[in-house]
């Protein structure tokens, strides 16, 4: 039976927004398929599936335990509910419990982002209370520190671009101050590229993504101290049921993890250098100025910013380029001061010839 488009009567996407979960977050290899169709055509014991996985990742990544599980996001929630639950099987089964009284995870103002959903739900799904602290514009270890109390379960960060950036205190910083109250720190570093980084760092728990930066099937990945990442797998038999992985995409994934660990991901000076000729032809549009910028929140990433200074504003460029066949998606954040940026870590040279090439009839459209 043939795939196609057009049986689903569906519009062709160029991928110009990054790994973005709203247009399928990324491609995934030949050996990621392979592997997925070796799990797909098999049976295993799922239990012992998911122990053997995560053993076989924590050798790779050097840490004591991993769980594969659904989504980055589940992995918050179930990270959530572990630290609160504490393997308590009651808790597993009842994750709403009135018995637990500690359940508040403390949370940097400027990291209760909306990333596609607010950090506030998962936080909430797991179980746990929310406590904001700092500002949206700062927050030191001692606006976590006096924000603790004897009902904290955790303190939570998340690393990410869509957070605030400035004067926020450091995962190592997080870390030292969640320790000296016998705290464990969760990390949600779902987009980042570093496997390695915010453990060595003092996190006792970090969540990444499996389809974004590891370019894996759609999974989550929760790394870390044993005793947590074990709690973390209990939640299987309790809020888990509902975000369970399949064993496709449980093998596909951690191909993934191997396959990044040996190839890593394209450099920026690659990406720069597949955007030259794109900025050059940009520039020679009318109502467009084009430049190369680096990722906000410092990664090796590199982006075409186009400023529309023309008749048209911003936002309507980016609504036409949506509505284009194939439609062409950007990335949005600074619309509102009429910039468009594009990430072509998933475009190839023949897409970004018909993005240039669409940018040109908008511009010159009446």
């Amino acid at each position: 039976m043939t795939i196609s488009y057009d049986k689903f009567n569906l519009k062709q996407v160029i991928n110009a927004s990054g790994r973005m979960t709203i247009l399928g977050v990324s491609k995934v290899s030949e050996s990621v398929m392979a592997a997925q169709r070796f799990g797909g055509e098999h049976f295993f014991e799922m239990s012992e599936l998911a122990v053997q996985t995560g053993k076989y990742l924590a050798s790779l990544l050097k840490v004591e335990d991993t769980q594969i599980v659904s989504s980055a996001s589940a992995g918050i929630a179930q990270s959530v509910a572990a630290v609160i639950g504490k393997g308590d099987m009651y808790h597993v089964y009842h994750p709403y419990t009135d018995r637990v009284l500690k359940r508040e995870i403390i949370l940097p103002k400027g990291h209760n982002v909306d990333y596609g959903t607010p950090v506030e739900t998962m936080v909430d799904l797991g179980g746990g209370q929310l406590v904001e602290a700092g500002y949206a514009n700062m927050c030191t270890p001692e606006h976590i520190e006096m924000m603790i109390t004897e009902r904290t379960a955790a303190i939570l960060y998340i690393k990410s671009h869509h957070t605030v950036q400035k004067s926020m205190l450091t995962v190592k910083e997080a870390a030292e101050t969640a320790h000296r109250h016998q705290l464990p720190l969760i990390v949600d570093a779902a987009a980042e590229e570093d496997l390695f980084q915010y453990i060595e760092a003092g996190a006792d728990l970090v969540i990444y993504s499996g389809a974004k930066a590891i370019e894996g099937p759609s999974a989550g990945l929760v790394i870390g101290k044993s005793q947590y990442v074990e709690w973390v797998r209990l939640q299987s038999k309790g809020i888990g049921r509902a975000m369970k992985i399949g064993k496709d995409n449980i093998l596909g994934f951690t191909q993934a993890v191997e396959d990044y660990l040996s190839n890593g991901s394209e450099s920026g000076s690659s990406m720069k250098e597949r955007l030259a000729p794109f900025i050059e032809a940009v520039n020679q549009l009318s109502g467009l100025q084009a430049a190369v910028v680096q990722d906000g929140a410092g990664r090796d990433i590199y982006r075409a910013s186009l400023k529309v200074e023309g008749k048209k504003t911003a936002k309507q460029v980016i609504n036409e380029l949506k509505m284009s066949d194939p439609a062409i998606y950007t990335r949005e954040y600074q619309a509102n001061n009429g910039i468009i940026e594009f990430d072509i870590r998933s475009v190839n040279q023949l897409e970004m010839d018909a993005i240039v090439q669409r940018l040109k009839e908008i511009m010159e459209e009446e």
